[in-house]
C-alpha cells in the first residue's frame, strides 16, 4: 500500500507546486478538492490545506468541517489553510494595510520546533495574500514572523497542526522544501520510497490487472506523456495494443517520419495516418485560434476514431493524460483554465473505456519515467508542442505554404538549439509565422516578404516562464540562417514577453 499525503486544494494557483515539492521528496501525494477527502484511506499520512482566491471570511470561501481529520492526522495549513485553522477556532483573520506580496524574511522563529529544523536564520519566503492573522487562539501558539509579518507560523498546543502565512512550496522560498521535508518525513513518517523505478513496477502490474487480454488503442502525438504510456502499456500487454500517429501536416519538419521510426525502434505496433489533406481543407479561411483548435480536435478524433475502428474487439482507450491535465480540467472555481486535448472527446464518441497509466503524474515525473524505462534521450527531453501544432503559431489562417515556411523556419532555430548545446537549457523554444510582410533587401533587389518570430523561454513547471536569455551570437547567426536558408522570410525578431503577462504560445 503506498503511503501518501493528501492535498485539500482551495483554489491556489501554486496547489500544484505544493504537490510538485511532495513528489521531489520522494513522496507520493493526491491533490483532491478542499470537500472530497478520501475517508477510510490507510494509506494517508498527513494532510495539507492549499491556499486560496477567497477571504476566509467572505460569504463565497470554500470552508469544511475538519473535526474528521483533526486528531487523526497531523495537518499544515499554508496561507489560507493556516487563516482557516486560526479563524474556524476564534483567531482573528483581517485585510492587511497593503497587499503582502513577494519577498520576505524571517526575522525570528523557533529553532527547536520540528517544523523549522535545519531552516536558516533570516531565510527568505514568499508571501502572496491580501489578509493576515492579526490574533490566534489561546490554544495556538506563534513559532515565526517576518520583519512585516507578527505572526507568519504557528502550531497549535500539543498537537500536530502548524500554519504558515507563506508558501513554502514556491522556488523563492529559499528554505521550503527542508520545511515541508520536516512535515512529511519527521511529523508524517513518510518513508520517501516513491521512485520511478516503483512506479514503473506497481503500475505495470495494476495495468496487467485492469486490462487483462483486453485489447487497447492510443493516440500517440510524439510528445514524451504519450510515448512514455505506450510504452508503459506495451511492457503490460504487449501486442493487444496499438497505437495510432495522426499528421495533421502541423507537425514540425520530417516529424512524422522521425518519430515513426523512433516508435518502431521501441518495439511498438504503430499504424501511421497521413491526414494532412483533410485538415488543411477544413482550416482553409480559418483565422480566429480557438475556431482552429476545435476543427483540429475534432478533426483528431474522426481520424482516430475510423482507424481505431478498423482494429476487432477493441475495449480500451490510453491516453497519456498527466496530473495537471486532471486537476485543472476539474478546477474546483468552476473556471476552464485550459481546454486538454487529453481529457475530452474521445471516450464519449467511441464508448470505450478509459486507461490513463499516467495520470498520476507531473510531466518531470513522466520524464523520469521515460529514462528509467530506457527510452531514447531525444524523446524523453523533447520541448512541449501544442496539440492543434504549427496551427497555433500561424497567425492568421493556415495554408499549406504557410506550414513549410515556418516549418522550415523552425527547423533552422531548433537544430541550431541542439548544436550550440542550448536545447536542454531551455524549456521550449519555437518560430511564428507573423500576419505580416516587410521590406527587405537580397542582393541588388527590394524584397516584401515574411516576417518570424523567435520564441523561446525558461521554465520549470510551464505555469509561469520567462524568455531565454541566448547568446547575441546564436541569435545572430540563426536569423542570418533563416534569411537566408527559408524562401519566403526576410525578417526575423525575438519575443522577449514572459509569462504572465504573456503566454508561451501566441495563440
Amino acid at each position: 500500500m503506498q503511503e501518501k499525503i493528501i492535498i485539500l486544494d482551495f483554489g491556489s494557483q501554486t496547489t500544484q507546486l505544493i504537490g510538485r515539492r511532495i513528489r521531489e521528496l520522494n513522496t507520493y501525494c493526491e491533490i483532491v478538492p478542499y470537500n472530497k477527502f478520501p475517508k477510510d484511506d490507510e494509506a494517508v499520512k498527513g494532510v495539507i490545506l492549499s491556499g486560496s482566491p477567497f477571504s476566509v471570511y467572505d460569504s463565497k470561501a470554500f470552508k469544511i468541517d475538519l473535526s474528521e481529520i483533526r486528531g487523526k492526522y497531523p495537518i499544515l495549513g499554508i496561507c489560507y489553510g493556516a487563516q482557516f485553522l486560526s479563524y474556524t477556532n476564534g483567531g482573528k483573520v483581517e485585510p492587511a494595510a497593503t497587499r503582502e506580496y513577494g519577498r520576505a524574511h524571517l526575522a525570528s522563529f523557533c529553532k527547536d520546533n520540528v517544523l523549522f529544523k535545519g531552516v536558516r536564520e533570516h531565510s527568505q519566503v514568499w508571501m502572496s495574500h491580501g489578509d493576515t492573522i492579526t490574533a490566534i487562539p489561546d490554544n495556538f501558539e506563534k513559532i515565526a514572523s517576518t520583519d512585516k509579518v507578527a505572526i507568519a507560523a504557528y502550531q497549535v498546543k500539543g498537537e500536530p497542526i502548524w500554519g504558515v502565512q507563506f508558501h513554502p512550496e514556491v522556488y523563492h522560498s529559499e528554505d521550503g522544501t527542508q520545511l515541508l521535508k520536516n512535515f512529511v518525513v519527521d511529523v508524517c513518517g513518510c518513508k520517501q520510497d516513491w521512485s520511478p523505478a516503483s512506479f514503473i513496477e506497481s503500475t505495470i502490474s495494476s495495468l496487467k490487472e485492469q486490462l487483462g487480454d483486453d485489447k487497447v488503442v492510443l493516440g500517440l502525438s510524439g510528445g514524451v506523456d504519450s510515448s512514455v504510456a505506450a510504452v508503459l502499456l506495451n511492457k503490460a500487454i504487449g501486442k493487444n495494443l496499438t497505437c495510432i500517429f495522426v499528421d495533421h501536416g502541423l507537425l514540425r519538419k520530417n516529424e512524422f517520419k522521425n518519430v515513426l521510426a523512433d516508435y518502431e525502434g521501441l518495439g511498438l505496433n504503430v499504424v501511421g495516418v497521413d491526414a494532412s489533406e483533410k485538415f488543411f481543407a477544413e482550416l482553409a479561411g480559418v483565422s480566429e485560434p480557438e475556431k482552429k483548435r476545435k476543427i483540429i480536435g475534432k478533426g483528431f478524433i474522426d481520424v482516430f476514431d475510423l482507424e481505431a475502428h478498423k482494429i476487432k474487439d477493441v475495449k480500451w482507450l490510453a491516453q497519456g493524460t498527466i496530473y495537471p491535465d486532471c486537476i485543472e480540467s476539474l478546477s474546483i472555481t468552476g473556471t476552464v483554465i485550459k481546454s486538454h486535448h487529453n481529457v475530452g472527446g474521445l471516450p464519449e464518441k467511441m464508448n470505450l473505456k478509459l486507461c490513463e497509466p499516467l495520470r498520476l503524474l507531473f510531466k518531470d515525473e513522466v520524464r523520469k519515467v521515460g529514462r528509467e524505462l530506457g527510452m531514447p534521450e531525444h524523446l524523453i527531453s523533447r520541448h512541449p508542442f501544442p496539440g492543434p501544432g504549427l496551427a497555433v503559431r500561424i497567425l492568421g489562417d493556415v495554408t499549406p505554404e504557410k506550414v513549410r515556411i515556418l516549418q522550415d523556419a523552425d527547423d533552422v532555430f531548433i537544430q541550431g538549439l541542439r548544436e550550440w548545446g542550448l536545447y536542454d537549457q531551455v524549456w521550449q523554444a519555437g518560430v511564428i509565422l507573423l500576419p505580416v510582410q516587410s521590406v527587405g533587401v537580397m542582393g541588388d533587389e527590394r524584397t516584401y516578404e515574411r516576417a518570424v518570430a523567435l520564441r523561446s523561454v525558461t521554465s520549470t513547471d510551464g505555469m509561469t516562464a520567462d524568455w531565454s536569455r541566448l547568446p547575441y551570437e546564436f541569435m545572430a547567426k540563426i536569423s542570418n540562417d533563416i534569411i537566408n536558408k527559408v524562401k519566403g522570410v526576410n525578417r526575423v525578431t525575438y519575443d522577449i514577453s514572459s509569462k504572465p503577462p504573456a503566454t508561451i504560445e501566441w495563440e
